[in-house]
Protein backbone atom coordinates (compact mmCIF):
# COMPACT_ATOMS: atom_id res chain seq x y z
CA UNK A 1 0.00 0.00 0.00
CA UNK A 2 1.35 3.37 -0.57
CA UNK A 3 2.83 5.37 1.89
CA UNK A 4 0.30 7.97 1.23
CA UNK A 5 -2.99 6.23 2.50
CA UNK A 6 -3.14 3.04 4.55
CA UNK A 7 -6.49 0.47 4.17
CA UNK A 8 -8.19 -1.27 7.42
CA UNK A 9 -10.85 -3.58 7.17
CA UNK A 10 -13.74 -1.30 7.62
CA UNK A 11 -11.81 1.92 6.24
CA UNK A 12 -9.67 3.76 4.44
CA UNK A 13 -6.77 6.48 6.24
CA UNK A 14 -4.99 8.88 3.34
CA UNK A 15 -2.20 10.83 5.24
CA UNK A 16 -0.10 12.62 2.63
CA UNK A 17 -1.03 16.23 3.87
CA UNK A 18 0.02 14.36 8.14
CA UNK A 19 2.90 15.06 9.66
CA UNK A 20 2.95 11.63 11.54
CA UNK A 21 1.27 8.69 10.12
CA UNK A 22 -0.54 5.67 11.06
CA UNK A 23 1.59 3.47 13.48
CA UNK A 24 1.59 0.96 15.33
CA UNK A 25 1.23 3.38 18.85
CA UNK A 26 -2.18 4.91 17.13
CA UNK A 27 -3.32 1.04 16.28
CA UNK A 28 -2.68 -0.61 19.54
CA UNK A 29 -4.45 1.81 21.38
CA UNK A 30 -7.20 1.99 18.81
CA UNK A 31 -7.63 -1.54 19.14
CA UNK A 32 -7.22 -1.78 23.09
CA UNK A 33 -9.72 0.85 24.48
CA UNK A 34 -12.96 -0.64 25.18
CA UNK A 35 -15.85 2.17 25.11
CA UNK A 36 -18.24 -0.32 27.30
CA UNK A 37 -21.61 1.96 26.67
CA UNK A 38 -20.03 5.24 26.09
CA UNK A 39 -22.14 8.16 24.79
CA UNK A 40 -19.49 11.03 24.21
CA UNK A 41 -15.68 10.34 23.44
CA UNK A 42 -12.83 12.77 22.96
CA UNK A 43 -9.87 11.80 20.87
CA UNK A 44 -7.02 14.47 21.79
CA UNK A 45 -4.33 15.06 18.62
CA UNK A 46 -6.61 13.31 16.22
CA UNK A 47 -3.94 13.20 13.36
CA UNK A 48 -5.45 11.66 10.64
CA UNK A 49 -8.50 10.41 12.64
CA UNK A 50 -7.29 6.72 12.84
CA UNK A 51 -7.98 6.41 16.50
CA UNK A 52 -11.46 8.13 15.83
CA UNK A 53 -12.39 5.51 13.24
CA UNK A 54 -11.27 2.97 14.76
CA UNK A 55 -13.42 3.81 18.07
CA UNK A 56 -16.46 4.15 15.79
CA UNK A 57 -16.14 1.27 13.99
CA UNK A 58 -17.20 -0.38 17.99
CA UNK A 59 -18.81 1.78 19.39
CA UNK A 60 -22.34 3.99 18.81
CA UNK A 61 -20.95 6.77 20.76
CA UNK A 62 -20.33 10.35 19.34
CA UNK A 63 -16.26 11.47 19.48
CA UNK A 64 -15.04 14.64 19.19
CA UNK A 65 -11.77 14.50 17.54
CA UNK A 66 -9.67 17.30 18.15
CA UNK A 67 -6.16 18.44 16.65
CA UNK A 68 -4.03 21.57 16.28
CA UNK A 69 -2.28 21.04 13.02
CA UNK A 70 -4.79 22.58 10.31
CA UNK A 71 -3.20 20.10 7.92
CA UNK A 72 -3.88 17.35 9.87
CA UNK A 73 -7.42 18.74 10.53
CA UNK A 74 -8.32 18.72 6.62
CA UNK A 75 -6.85 15.11 6.24
CA UNK A 76 -9.07 13.87 9.29
CA UNK A 77 -12.16 15.18 8.33
CA UNK A 78 -11.99 13.63 4.78
CA UNK A 79 -11.09 10.80 5.72
CA UNK A 80 -14.14 10.65 8.57
CA UNK A 81 -16.22 12.05 5.58
CA UNK A 82 -15.01 9.14 3.24
CA UNK A 83 -16.06 6.67 5.60
CA UNK A 84 -19.68 5.13 6.72
CA UNK A 85 -18.79 6.42 10.39
CA UNK A 86 -18.98 10.25 9.30
CA UNK A 87 -22.12 11.15 11.73
CA UNK A 88 -20.17 9.94 14.71
CA UNK A 89 -17.48 11.61 14.29
CA UNK A 90 -16.64 15.84 14.79
CA UNK A 91 -13.04 16.93 13.75
CA UNK A 92 -12.18 20.25 15.39
CA UNK A 93 -9.25 22.33 14.83
CA UNK A 94 -8.31 23.36 18.45
CA UNK A 95 -6.30 22.83 21.49
CA UNK A 96 -7.15 21.18 24.30
CA UNK A 97 -5.76 23.93 26.83
CA UNK A 98 -8.44 26.14 24.70
CA UNK A 99 -11.19 23.64 24.37
CA UNK A 100 -11.37 22.19 27.78
CA UNK A 101 -11.54 26.06 28.59
CA UNK A 102 -14.25 26.06 25.79
CA UNK A 103 -16.64 22.83 26.23
CA UNK A 104 -18.66 22.07 28.87
CA UNK A 105 -19.46 18.41 27.62
CA UNK A 106 -18.07 15.88 30.22
CA UNK A 107 -16.72 12.60 28.50
CA UNK A 108 -17.65 8.95 29.23
CA UNK A 109 -13.77 8.11 27.31
CA UNK A 110 -10.51 10.24 26.60
CA UNK A 111 -7.91 8.92 24.32
CA UNK A 112 -5.21 10.05 23.19
CA UNK A 113 -1.90 8.96 21.64
CA UNK A 114 0.18 11.97 23.05
CA UNK A 115 3.62 14.12 21.73
CA UNK A 116 5.81 13.18 24.28
CA UNK A 117 9.56 13.92 22.94
CA UNK A 118 10.78 16.22 25.62
CA UNK A 119 14.68 16.89 25.37
CA UNK A 120 15.26 14.46 22.07
CA UNK A 121 16.31 16.65 18.72
CA UNK A 122 13.58 18.42 17.03
CA UNK A 123 12.48 17.99 13.57
CA UNK A 124 13.01 20.99 11.39
CA UNK A 125 9.93 20.15 10.04
CA UNK A 126 7.57 22.10 12.08
CA UNK A 127 4.54 20.17 11.54
CA UNK A 128 6.39 17.05 12.26
CA UNK A 129 8.49 18.73 15.55
CA UNK A 130 4.97 19.60 17.16
CA UNK A 131 3.16 15.96 16.26
CA UNK A 132 6.34 14.30 17.96
CA UNK A 133 7.25 17.08 20.77
CA UNK A 134 5.49 17.52 24.27
CA UNK A 135 6.10 21.08 23.90
CA UNK A 136 2.71 21.97 22.92
CA UNK A 137 0.80 19.78 24.98
CA UNK A 138 2.87 19.01 28.37
CA UNK A 139 1.92 16.07 30.23
CA UNK A 140 0.52 19.09 32.75
CA UNK A 141 -1.32 20.56 30.58
CA UNK A 142 -3.19 17.26 29.19
CA UNK A 143 -4.05 15.99 33.15
CA UNK A 144 -5.86 19.26 33.32
CA UNK A 145 -7.62 19.12 30.31
CA UNK A 146 -8.34 15.69 31.57
CA UNK A 147 -9.17 16.15 34.65
CA UNK A 148 -11.96 19.20 33.48
CA UNK A 149 -13.32 16.96 30.50
CA UNK A 150 -13.77 13.70 31.98
CA UNK A 151 -16.87 12.34 33.36
CA UNK A 152 -16.71 11.47 37.60
CA UNK A 153 -17.15 7.57 36.20
CA UNK A 154 -15.38 7.97 32.48
CA UNK A 155 -12.24 5.95 31.75
CA UNK A 156 -8.62 8.20 30.14
CA UNK A 157 -6.87 6.09 27.99
CA UNK A 158 -3.30 6.00 25.74
CA UNK A 159 -0.31 4.98 24.96
CA UNK A 160 4.06 6.05 25.87
CA UNK A 161 7.11 4.87 25.65
CA UNK A 162 7.65 2.95 28.89
CA UNK A 163 10.39 5.70 30.87
CA UNK A 164 7.33 8.50 29.70
CA UNK A 165 4.75 6.55 31.08
CA UNK A 166 6.26 6.21 34.47
CA UNK A 167 6.58 9.71 34.46
CA UNK A 168 3.37 9.88 33.57
CA UNK A 169 1.90 7.43 35.86
CA UNK A 170 3.22 9.16 38.86
CA UNK A 171 2.37 12.64 37.53
CA UNK A 172 -1.37 11.57 36.91
CA UNK A 173 -1.98 9.61 40.55
CA UNK A 174 -0.62 12.75 42.31
CA UNK A 175 -3.37 14.27 40.31
CA UNK A 176 -6.28 11.87 41.58
CA UNK A 177 -5.98 9.85 38.78
CA UNK A 178 -5.65 5.22 39.30
CA UNK A 179 -3.88 3.76 37.11
CA UNK A 180 -7.30 0.49 36.12
CA UNK A 181 -5.16 -1.21 33.35
CA UNK A 182 -1.92 -1.61 32.20
CA UNK A 183 -0.68 -3.55 29.20
CA UNK A 184 3.09 -3.56 28.68
CA UNK A 185 3.90 -4.42 24.83
CA UNK A 186 7.18 -5.80 23.89
CA UNK A 187 8.45 -5.40 20.24
CA UNK A 188 9.72 -8.61 19.78
CA UNK A 189 8.57 -11.97 22.07
CA UNK A 190 12.50 -12.61 22.75
CA UNK A 191 12.87 -9.28 24.34
CA UNK A 192 13.12 -8.99 27.95
CA UNK A 193 11.97 -4.83 28.39
CA UNK A 194 8.54 -3.54 27.06
CA UNK A 195 8.74 -0.65 24.88
CA UNK A 196 5.04 0.34 24.76
CA UNK A 197 2.54 1.42 28.44
CA UNK A 198 -1.08 1.15 27.76
CA UNK A 199 -2.78 2.76 30.42
CA UNK A 200 -6.19 3.40 31.70
CA UNK A 201 -7.08 5.82 34.57
CA UNK A 202 -10.30 6.52 35.86
CA UNK A 203 -11.21 8.94 38.73
CA UNK A 204 -12.15 6.46 41.71
CA UNK A 205 -9.85 3.54 42.76
CA UNK A 206 -10.75 0.53 41.29
CA UNK A 207 -9.40 -2.96 40.54
CA UNK A 208 -6.37 -3.39 38.78
CA UNK A 209 -5.41 -5.55 36.15
CA UNK A 210 -1.98 -6.20 34.24
CA UNK A 211 -0.64 -7.78 30.82
CA UNK A 212 1.85 -7.78 28.75
CA UNK A 213 2.14 -8.57 24.75
CA UNK A 214 4.80 -9.38 22.09
CA UNK A 215 4.29 -7.46 18.82
CA UNK A 216 6.42 -9.42 16.88
CA UNK A 217 8.31 -13.76 17.14
CA UNK A 218 11.90 -13.87 17.07
CA UNK A 219 11.53 -12.83 13.14
CA UNK A 220 10.53 -10.05 11.71
CA UNK A 221 7.19 -8.93 10.17
CA UNK A 222 5.75 -12.53 12.24
CA UNK A 223 3.23 -11.55 14.22
CA UNK A 224 2.37 -13.83 17.63
CA UNK A 225 -1.16 -14.53 18.10
CA UNK A 226 -2.07 -11.78 20.53
CA UNK A 227 -0.91 -9.23 18.52
CA UNK A 228 -3.40 -10.27 16.00
CA UNK A 229 -6.09 -11.29 17.82
CA UNK A 230 -5.68 -7.81 19.07
CA UNK A 231 -5.32 -6.06 15.98
CA UNK A 232 -7.47 -8.24 13.68
CA UNK A 233 -10.72 -6.24 13.52
CA UNK A 234 -8.58 -3.79 11.86
CA UNK A 235 -5.90 -5.36 10.12
CA UNK A 236 -6.87 -6.92 6.54
CA UNK A 237 -3.95 -9.21 6.67
CA UNK A 238 -5.34 -10.19 9.89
Amino acid sequence: MPNTSFAFKQFIIKQDKCAMKVGTDAVLLGAWVLPNGSKHILDIGAGTGVIALMLAQKTAAHIDAIDIDEEAVLQAKQNVLDSKFASQITVTRTSLQHYSKASTQKYNLIVTNPPYFEQSLKSSDEQRSHARHADVLPFEDLLDGVLKLLDEKGKFCLILPTLEAIKFRALAEKRGLHLSKLLRVKSRIDKDSDKRHLMQFEVKPTEFSENTIAIELEERHQYTEDYKDLTKDYYINF
